[in-house]
């Protein structure tokens, strides 16, 4: 939670320098994981209304983000510039050391219950969209061009959008199965 939450502040202040619209959108994602890494260590072991709740509202974060970096890209395509992909390269390596870090200590819990498994999806396609930013620096970097930039940002919106289906495809099942649950074991 804390590497993320310092990462957010990093990169975030990284992407508004060099005007990228990838980097904002990936410290975005991070500001967001410290918000779920915070819910889903609330929800631990409240039982399994609590972790499929926690995920409800995780997997309408990331689908909000998702929503959010479309937007930028859009603002982008009207009004952007190309990017710094010196400060692009500089920002999403720190970031992508940030989020492998993370996703090892999630690794062995990666599959525990739907909170955690959501939690666990979230460090994945923070790794994923470091990796789009990295590319996206050294494209823009050859080309001079705000086309990289916008592109990453469009794929990492597609990988949250994708993200938040599938955890919400999961939770909301879940907790209607735990409410059901708990409705049966109060008769």
């Amino acid at each position: 939670m804390a590497i993320n939450l310092a990462m957010f502040v990093v990169e975030f202040g990284g992407g508004v320098v060099a005007r990228s619209s990838a980097l904002m959108a990936d410290s975005v994602d991070m500001l967001g994981d410290a918000v779920v890494y915070a819910l889903s260590l609330y929800a631990l072991h409240r039982g399994a209304r609590w972790e499929a709740g926690a995920a409800i509202v995780k997997g309408g974060v990331i689908l909000l983000f998702g929503m959010g970096v479309i937007f930028e890209i859009i603002n982008k395509i009207a009004y952007g510039v190309p990017p710094s992909s010196s400060l692009m390269l500089t920002f999403g390596s720190m970031a992508l050391v940030a989020n492998i870090a993370c996703l090892a200590l999630l690794w062995r819990f990666r599959t525990a219950n739907v909170n955690m498994s959501s939690t666990f999806e979230c460090s994945r396609n923070d790794v994923a969209s470091n990796i789009g930013v990295l590319v996206a620096a050294g494209l823009v970097g050859l080309s001079g061009s705000a086309w990289p930039d916008i592109a990453v940002g469009a794929l990492i919106a597609c990988i949250f959008l994708r993200s938040a289906w599938r955890v919400l495809s999961e939770a909301i099942p879940a907790w209607r199965r735990a409410r059901s649950n708990q409705v049966h074991a109060m008769r």
